[in-house]
This record gives structure tokens, sequence and C-alpha cells, in this order.
């Protein structure tokens, strides 16, 4: 069994790591990536603290971690349906380049 600190620690990494990847990367796939990450490190931050020291678990916050999971699903499909298409249209996924394309 995970225990409260076991998760918010891993929790707090995956939210650390996510933001590295939006801090560094100029990609717009690793960004989509790095926000992924972040979120799916807030969904362990919401079940890890929904646990109880019984051992028990609350429905409630678990229904709502398998909701964000379909609904982050479903941003990051459409966010790279956009990112292909800006692809094909300006041929460069670099965030920096397509700053410079701004009138």
């Amino acid at each position: 069994m995970m225990t409260l600190d076991v998760s918010l620690i891993g929790s707090f990494a995956l939210i650390a790591v996510g933001l590295f990847c939006l801090a560094t990367n100029r990609n717009m796939i690793m960004m989509v990536i790095g926000v992924e990450i972040m979120m799916n490190g807030s969904i362990l931050a919401l079940v890890g603290l929904a646990a109880s020291p019984t051992g028990l678990l609350d429905p409630l916050p678990q229904s709502l971690a398998i909701m964000a999971i379909a609904i982050g699903g479903s941003v990051a499909a459409v966010g790279l349906v956009m990112i292909t298409q800006v692809y094909r249209h300006y041929k460069t996924l670099d965030v920096r380049e397509l700053k410079k394309l701004r009138l």
C-alpha cells in the first residue's frame, strides 16, 4: 500500500518533470507531453490525498480521476491534431519559429 508521503512525492516529481519539459523544449509535441505528465501528477496527488490511513478509498476522487484521464486524453488528441495541421502548413514545430510569423 502506498503511503501519503510516497504518493505526494511522486506527484510533485511528475509535476516538476512536466514543468521542466515545458520550460526547456521548443518542440510543440514535447510541450503537449509535458502538459500530460503534469496532469498525471495532479491526478496522482488527488487519489493519494483521497486515501485514508485505514486503507479505505473514497470512490468520488477515483471517479474524478477517471474522468480527468478521459478528458486529458481527448485534449491531447485535439492538441496533436492541431500540431499536425501547423506542421503541414508551416513545416516546423519550433515554437520560436512560429512566433516570428506573427504580424
